[in-house]
């Protein structure tokens, strides 16, 4: 009888030490502390620095080969020139280049099919320049197309390195974010207290183009510009402790 008591006993001593710990950790838990979570908003601009041409020559021609040849001709002559005017090796890049055959097509002959026929070939030869001196893109482009260019001609303005107008957007956004929970605590009767934590959910921010043209660079018989002005976004999300 003794033993069976002090078995008990024992059994109990071991149950209650193994959950002495967890009562322990219950006791020191503090409630969770209550928080702000915005999201801020940051813009800053900047006049581009730097242009991207992307355009083509087409040549076509009857055979495959004359077509290349036509076609390596005037990218070559537009190359040339591309050096000439001072765009550096690194700034000229080949793309999508291509050869098709070109077709005829005919109608049905008494609701005969009537196969298309090759009747020559084009070669496309795509190229991307990148323009850092702005002043001279209007002579850059004209020349271009006198040399053979006929296709393409896209324009995208852009920052060689806006590391610094990132900056500057990233404040910005980070004072957003702070107006915007002083608006939210004041309205709860609440005061914005340290920050916990913050983060930012833009991916290496892309220029915008502003509606509004800032310069046009022009020369005299060249293809007039307007750079206008790239403006970088930068989110953030930021999560304040509240002061009660």
């Amino acid at each position: 009888m003794v033993s069976r008591l002090a078995r008990s006993i024992a059994i109990g001593s071991v149950t209650l030490a193994a959950l002495a710990p967890f009562a322990a950790l219950a006791q020191d838990a503090k409630p969770r502390e209550a928080t702000i979570t915005v999201s801020g908003e940051g813009n800053a601009s900047t006049a581009p620095d730097m242009a991207v041409l992307s355009f083509s020559v087409l040549k076509q021609a009857p055979t495959a080969a004359e077509a290349l040849s036509e076609n390596n001709k005037a990218m070559t002559e537009v190359q040339a020139a591309l050096k000439k005017a001072g765009i550096a090796d690194r700034d000229l890049q080949t793309s999508n280049f291509s050869v098709q055959p070109v077709y005829k097509q005919f109608e049905p002959k008494d609701g005969v099919y009537i196969p298309p026929e090759i009747t020559g070939y084009q070669v496309t030869n795509g190229l991307t320049v990148r323009v850092r001196d702005l002043t001279k893109l209007g002579g850059i482009l004209d020349t271009s197309v006198k040399l053979g260019i006929n296709q393409g001609g896209d324009i995208t303005f852009t920052n060689d390195n806006p590391e610094a107008v990132f900056t500057d957007a990233r404040k910005k956004a980070v004072e957003n974010a702070v107006a915007k929970a002083k608006t939210l605590a004041e309205a709860a009767g609440v005061k914005v207290g340290r920050v916990l934590e913050i983060s930012e959910n833009s991916p290496r921010p892309l220029p915008v183009p502003a509606p509004m043209m800032r310069a046009t660079m022009q020369k005299e018989d060249s293809v007039p510009i307007a750079a206008g002005e790239n403006t970088y976004v930068i989110n953030v999300n930021v999560t304040f402790a509240i002061e009660q």
